[in-house]
């Protein structure tokens, strides 16, 4: 066996930068579609039709592009404008009146012509990526901020000053954890409450579960623990005791 010595100057020598390309075979099927589609000053939901019609998937993930949603947001937006309906390829074969309905309420046609039409400028494509990758940090950041002060709100209302907010608590066992609100101190905490915006920076739900988690481990026993979050369609609404996680034991 052949034995190289390397130094650290020789390693990072020859390190290279990984390229990949961003398009697979979605992306590639979904711009040909898109470059395909005639330019009107009007649509119908005939011609959303046919793009469900032809994939259902592909034809989602367009009308996604049109409306500047994400994934999570656009999924809950059509979610509630079904009624709580799964809004898959399923809800559209059992009852598709219903179905475009609701894409026409969440405003696709007015979406597709605005786009359609746009004349276009250099400046777009910088905007475009702006938008997709530091404005999707800061919405999110804005989001969760957002959901913790309406919380705040009402812990504050109920509880006059007798809370402290964004800090780390200590439980009976020297454990700590990071909570939003320990009422009424963090030293001797009777109840606490987690709260989380969905979609915002950080709150996948492996995040959040491994948050309330730790909060559960370094509590007392007879601490109450709530957790308080929005909905997909920017609702701020308490949840009901049952699902705030109100946690003893």
């Amino acid at each position: 066996m052949q034995v190289v010595a390397q130094n650290l100057d020789d390693i990072l020598a020859g390190l290279q930068p990984l390229t990949v390309d961003w398009q697979d075979d979605i992306s590639r099927r979904v711009i040909a579609e898109i470059e395909a589609m005639p330019v009107k000053k009007v649509y119908t939901l005939n011609d959303v039709r046919i793009l469900l019609d032809k994939d259902f998937d592909d034809a989602l993930l367009i009308c996604r592009l049109f409306l500047g949603l994400s994934k999570d947001t656009f999924a809950g937006a059509l979610r509630d404008a079904l009624s709580g309906a799964p809004a898959g390829v399923t809800s559209y074969r059992a009852d598709q009146p219903k179905f475009m309905d609701a894409l026409l309420r969440l405003g696709i046609l007015e979406a597709m012509a605005e786009q359609t039409n746009r004349v276009p400028r250099w400046s777009d494509i910088l905007v475009e990526r702006l938008r997709s990758g530091r404005g999707s940090a800061i919405s999110g950041q804005k989001r969760g901020r957002g959901v913790e002060d309406f919380a705040e709100a009402i812990v504050r209302k109920v509880f006059d000053d007798q809370f402290v907010a964004r800090c780390t608590f200590t439980g009976p066992r020297g454990k700590t954890a990071k909570c939003d609100f320990a009422i009424p101190a963090k030293a001797d905490a009777r109840i606490l409450i987690e709260s989380k915006g969905y979609g915002a920076t950080g709150s996948k739900m492996t995040d959040i579960i491994g948050d309330i988690e730790k909060i559960i481990a370094a509590k007392r026993p007879d601490t109450a623990f709530l957790f308080f979050t929005d909905s997909p369609q920017e609702q701020r609404s308490p949840l009901p005791r049952s699902e705030c996680g109100d946690h003893r034991g």
